[in-house]
């Protein structure tokens, strides 16, 4: 094991930042995989993989040309309706997705999904380099209800609000056009993924920062609605 795994492992386990640049990173996912193992070694279970940078723009932003990818385990699941516990943040943000049931290597069953997201990193500052180490801001995620996928899924609008108001508006078409390319990504990078994981095919808006006691509601078209509460 890395220094540098050992020291996101720490960041992460105490709600504590890394300084941008203050370790080398050498090969990001092979850090990405010994932090993962830390936290499979305490007893989590892998759970799915989620996609970053599925966004044409946010590609151009970060000067790349392929998505990102992380793992989730099965201490990020929070459920419906469930609560984010914020003592264990250090700068959680919340982004609207859609999720992929995985059966058999295919797609099983979509649903609304709101991911968390916080970097280790000081003021969310970081390379690109640095994000995929740290797992790519990993933090939790919630799935709605599961449902056969509709037909057409490629241009669906996508509301997030927070305590009734709205926060974001957008369509899946941000995620590279069709969440099911994600889905298509996910298994390629992955090399394969298990039934019963959970794909999170990338963010259909802007992240946006959680407040204490504030109420999270994501409602994708034609999939119905996800819902995370924040402790106070």
């Amino acid at each position: 094991m890395t220094s540098f795994a050992a020291a996101l492992d720490h960041a992460l386990t105490s709600a504590t930042e890394l300084k941008s640049g203050s370790y080398e990173v050498g090969d990001a996912y092979a850090v990405q995989q010994q932090v993962v193992d830390l936290r499979l070694a305490r007893g989590e279970q892998l759970a799915g993989v989620k996609l970053g940078l599925t966004s044409r723009a946010k590609m151009e932003q970060m000067g790349v040309t392929e998505v990102i990818w992380g793992r989730l385990t099965d201490a990020m699941r929070i459920p419906d309706g469930g609560v984010l516990d914020l003592s264990a943040r250090i700068h959680a943000k919340v982004e609207p997705e859609v999720a992929f049931l995985v059966r058999d290597n295919g797609i099983a069953a979509i649903a609304p999904a709101i991911e968390v997201i916080d970097s280790r990193w000081l003021d969310f500052r970081f390379t690109l380099a640095e994000v995929i180490a740290d797992n790519t801001s990993a933090a939790g995620f919630v799935v709605g209800e599961w449902q056969p996928v509709p037909e057409g899924v490629d241009n669906l609008g996508v509301l997030m609000e927070i305590d009734g108001r709205v926060a974001e508006i957008g369509s899946t078409a941000a995620i590279l056009g069709d969440p099911r390319r994600a889905f298509a990504d996910a298994g390629r990078l992955a090399g394969s993924l298990a039934d019963g994981w959970v794909v999170l095919a990338g963010a259909a808006t802007a992240a946006v920062a959680v407040e204490p006691g504030s109420t999270v509601r994501v409602t994708v078209e034609k999939l119905g609605t996800a819902t995370l509460k924040v402790s106070a």
